[in-house]
């Protein structure tokens, strides 16, 4: 099932423990939707904290874990969900000269992202998804559900203005 959480707030520019705080507390309050493995990224000068929890299914190894951080350094994702066509993706992306370390559609997702660009990764994908995708460079966040909606994001603002998602309420 896998979960996502995180946190925004360009003005907080918290401590890196603060926010690694935060997001751990977010991603325990929907522990149950990934007990295989659990992860948080922060960017402490950008105030953002991204939380993953992970159930294994396509790749079972430690080359899965998220969030997961892009080979040029660019991109950071938290995914949830499943690409279908993954392996087309992949290929196509190999002849582009894309290496991959491990087997998880999130790889080749975020591999995608790093070439086309979100929307256009996203267009290519076949599958059910819910994803924030961190642009270092840019410095934008990238919320995403698949077409239909099978794959749940919530979001909103807090009080004090931050931006706050998750995959269930409760990491809000």
């Amino acid at each position: 099932m896998c979960g996502i959480a995180g946190s925004w707030d360009p003005r907080a520019r918290d401590a890196a423990e603060t926010l690694h705080a935060l997001g751990r507390s977010m991603g325990e309050a929907i522990a149950h939707r990934g007990p295989d493995d659990s992860g948080t990224w922060v960017e402490p000068d950008a105030g953002l904290v991204v939380s993953h929890r992970r159930l294994s299914i396509l790749d079972l190894t430690t080359e899965g874990h998220q969030p997961m951080v892009s080979a040029d350094g660019r991109w950071v994702i938290a995914f949830n969900g499943e690409l279908y066509n993954h392996a087309a993706m992949r290929a196509d992306l190999a002849a582009l000269g894309h290496r991959f370390r491990g087997r998880s559609d999130t790889e080749v997702l975020l591999a995608g992202i790093a070439q086309w660009g979100v929307p256009a990764a996203l267009i290519r994908g076949t599958g059910m998804l819910a994803m924030a995708a961190w642009d270092r460079h840019e410095r934008s966040l990238w919320l995403a559900r698949d077409r239909l909606g099978k794959k749940p994001l919530y979001y909103g603002t807090t009080a004090a203005g931050g931006f706050v998602f998750g995959s269930e309420l409760a990491a809000l």
